[in-house]
């Protein structure tokens, strides 16, 4: 794993404050974990003062200038997807927020499948991480992970029902 960035350099520029998830990043411990734990926290603070349509709204400005954040940033620090830049979990993270069933347990089976999937990284995620070596590349390897824990809550929510 690289080193966390300094405080400095997060302050430096806002795109560097946003791809580095507001400091969550900064964490010495699996930033990509602690970032996707402060997605789960901010969703639990913005989602009751957001429609439905206005969250999708949010997501996607929050994707758009995050590409752009997470390849500046990457480039600042002489590596692409360096692990400190976290942008790339709190928004596909938020989507699948958006689309899981209310509750605790929901959330927290949500998250321990992002987590694995962004982790292991199954086709296409891995082609992404290994081939698009850019901001988009960054963030859609985790959107692909988005996807499979949204896959896997549908799977447990069948199998409960």
């Amino acid at each position: 794993m690289n080193h966390p960035p300094s405080l400095r350099f997060l302050l430096a520029h806002p795109a560097h404050f946003m791809a580095l998830g507001c400091g969550s990043g900064l964490s010495m411990w699996a930033p990509g974990t602690v970032g996707t734990l402060f997605a789960w926290l901010t969703f639990v603070l913005l989602r009751p003062h957001l429609s439905d349509d206005l969250f999708l709204v949010f997501l996607a400005l929050s994707f758009v200038v995050g590409v752009a954040a997470i390849h500046k940033t990457g480039k600042a620090l002489g590596v692409v997807d360096h692990g400190s830049i976290v942008w790339d979990e709190i928004v596909p993270f938020w989507f699948v927020l958006l689309l899981t069933p209310t509750g605790l347990w929901w959330q927290l089976a949500a998250f321990v499948l992002f987590r694995l999937f962004d982790i292991t990284k199954p086709q296409p995620a891995r082609w992404f991480d290994q081939h698009m070596k850019n901001g988009l590349g960054v963030m859609m390897d985790d959107v692909i992970a988005a996807f499979y824990a949204l896959l896997g809550i549908a799977l447990l929510k069948w199998l409960l029902a």
